[in-house]
C-alpha cells in the first residue's frame, strides 16, 4: 500500500505501554485509597 506507515520503534511503544499501565494502576490505587477514607474513616 502506498500509505502504509512504518510501526514506531520498540522502545517507544514499551514506554508507552509502561506509562498507561502505571497511569492505570495509579488510578485504581486512588480510587481504592479515598473509598477506604469515605467507607471507614478512623
Amino acid at each position: 500500500m502506498p500509505g502504509e506507515q512504518q510501526p514506531p520503534p520498540l522502545a517507544r511503544r514499551l514506554m508507552w505501554f509502561a506509562a498507561l499501565w502505571l497511569g492505570g494502576v495509579g488510578a485504581v490505587t486512588l480510587l481504592s485509597y479515598g473509598l477506604r477514607l469515605w467507607i471507614a474513616p478512623k
